[in-house]
């Protein structure tokens, strides 16, 4: 697995790095301005951070190497498969105070976070695809939380969008690897060139990294083989 495009990243300081400007928008966030619709279809602010939350049950079970329990706790709930997890997490907290489950999600996040960077780059992880290195587990979380931060307009500093851009992209050159995306990519002086089957198009990295999350707008100009072929399966 060639992980090259991640060399001088720290996925550590990277996701606490998201997991602070989640934590600082949520403080913020009243009233109305939770139920208003997210980028991700179907799902408001709040849903957003009942998903966040309810993605700590699995990051827990791996990191207790519990992932058989996981698995009862979802047998009992009638939970078969990602999506239906996902939705589950949302609608079994629908009904809690937002407080609540803010504090539910920086309690088990902290924790979560606290814990991967004590096991350390080097180590790895039960996942539900096997064991996994926990350096690059860390860098899923990461992109999950900027990516999902841009669902829910998180604010991003002007002096920190391009870094953060530029990380982004580097790990969706990984992310497109490790997957065996068709795709080819060139890195250029101001972003990326990308090739399939005779057609390229150029993108910026903030551009590149919402492609490899399925997170471009539905406007946008890249040809849809391409868009398809940067982004993970639907």
């Amino acid at each position: 697995m060639d992980e090259s495009a991640l060399d001088g990243l720290d996925p550590f300081d990277i996701l606490d790095a998201e997991a602070a400007r989640l934590d600082a928008y949520f403080t913020v966030l009243d009233g109305a301005e939770w139920d208003v619709p997210s980028r991700d279809e179907g799902w408001s602010r709040r849903d957003v951070l009942a998903h966040l939350a309810g993605e700590e049950l699995y990051n827990h079970a791996c990191l207790n190497d519990d992932l058989d329990g996981f698995a009862a706790e979802m047998e009992r709930a009638g939970v078969q498969g990602l999506d239906e997890f996902n939705a589950w997490s949302v609608e079994t907290r629908r009904g809690l105070p937002v407080a609540e489950v803010v504090a539910e999600w920086r309690r088990k996040n902290g924790d979560t976070r606290r814990r991967m960077r004590a096991l350390g780059p080097a180590a790895t992880l039960p996942t539900m695809s096997g064991p996994y290195p926990v350096r690059l587990q860390t860098f899923h979380y990461a992109v999950e939380y900027a990516t999902h931060g841009d669902d829910i307009d998180v604010p991003v500093a002007p002096d920190e969008r391009a870094a953060r851009a530029a990380w982004r992209a580097r790990f969706g050159l990984f992310a497109l690897a490790e997957r065996g995306a068709p795709v080819e990519v060139a890195e250029l002086p101001d972003g990326y060139r990308v090739s399939l089957d005779g057609v390229s198009a150029d993108l910026s990295p903030a551009e590149f990294a919402d492609a490899t999350v399925r997170r471009l707008p539905p406007g946008h100009p890249l040809p849809p083989g391409l868009r398809d072929a940067l982004g993970p399966a639907a």
